[in-house]
């Protein structure tokens, strides 16, 4: 995991905790307060675990079947006198957010999945520039701003339209590794882009780590990372090109409006052809035809897209232009 995202992460991870132990001790106030037996009943609990100490380091004293006796008796009347004041049994033990780890981060030697699960949130915080107002949902995907009319023996706009507002709604609550990579074509304004935060969203809030950037700022990414003579800024493209590679869903958005080199050629193949290889999935959003991407990227790439991307054709009028001439 990328070191920046990881200390973000870890960060959230310490406050969960803080937050859990607060709560501890609140608890702990109220409980005490109301049935004062509970805190003499948790001093000789406490009294017990010093005796068992005590005992392993050769200390006199209560033998430990003894100890266990005494500790479980205590223990029991604990839990009546929490049951009769209205709380569960385990009202006062400690509170984790992840049990399995204990909110250490860590378990069974590796990294827990709770951790894991929060480094994707980080990830997803870089989603800001296109979850722009919290509108972006599948419920607010407007079929009316789409012509119902269409030649005899072909789909209409609204017909197609629906075909895609139901293949990436699918996409978005069935994401996983099995999921395929999408390519989004058509002419502007047909709603590429809100589709794409609409998949976004649902599969951050998912626990899924989410990406988006245009091409043009993931190409420029590439190339500071490679050119930069500056060392932080050389650091930090180095940090968003790991992300972009690793992340499990990358949004890339206006294919064939950066601009064109043999650099930007290369680590634009590079990038999708890594994501491939490493079972991740990507949606790319272009205004190109089949044949403008044939011509502006070349055969191999062209082959790469056609090969390992299911393509949804947006269809319709521009609905900015649309949302002007209803105004």
């Amino acid at each position: 995991m990328e070191g920046r995202l990881l200390a973000r992460a870890r960060a959230k991870q310490a406050q969960l905790r803080t937050d859990n132990k607060a709560e501890e001790d609140r608890r702990r106030r109220e409980v005490y307060a109301a049935v004062p037996e509970l805190e003499r009943l948790d001093t000789e609990l406490r009294g017990i675990m010093s005796e068992l100490v005590g005992r392993v380091l050769g200390r006199p004293g209560r033998s430990p079947e003894e100890l266990e006796a005494a500790g479980l008796a205590l223990r029991e009347r604990r839990a009546a006198l929490l049951q009769k004041a209205g709380h569960p049994a385990d009202y006062l033990d400690p509170i984790f957010s992840c049990r399995r780890c204990r909110d250490t981060g860590w378990a069974d030697g590796a990294v827990c999945d709770c951790l894991r699960k929060l480094y994707k949130q980080e990830q997803t915080r870089e989603l800001a520039p296109l979850l722009r107002d919290g509108r972006e949902t599948f419920g607010r995907f407007r079929l009316d701003y789409y012509s119902a009319a269409a030649p005899e023996g072909e789909l209409s706009p609204r017909e197609q339209m629906q075909r895609v507002l139901t293949i990436c709604r699918s996409y978005a609550e069935n994401f996983g590794p099995g999921s395929p990579n999408l390519l989004f074509t058509g002419a502007p304004g047909l709603g590429k882009t809100f589709l794409s935060a609409a998949i976004a969203r649902v599969v951050s809030e998912s626990g899924s780590g989410v990406a988006y950037d245009t091409v043009s700022a993931t190409l420029s990414a590439f190339e500071r990372e490679k050119f930069s003579r500056d060392t932080d800024e050389q650091a930090d493209a180095a940090s968003r090109v790991r992300q972009l590679m690793s992340c499990d869903l990358l949004i890339l958005d206006d294919l064939g409006t950066e601009m064109s080199t043999a650099f930007s050629q290369s680590a634009l193949y590079s990038l999708l052809d890594g994501r491939i290889r490493a079972g991740k999935k990507t949606i790319i959003s272009t205004n190109l035809d089949d044949d403008g991407i044939a011509e502006r990227y070349g055969a191999a790439l062209a082959s790469r897209l056609k090969g390992e991307y299911e393509w949804l054709p947006f269809r319709g009028r521009d609905i900015r232009e649309l949302k002007k001439e209803l105004r």
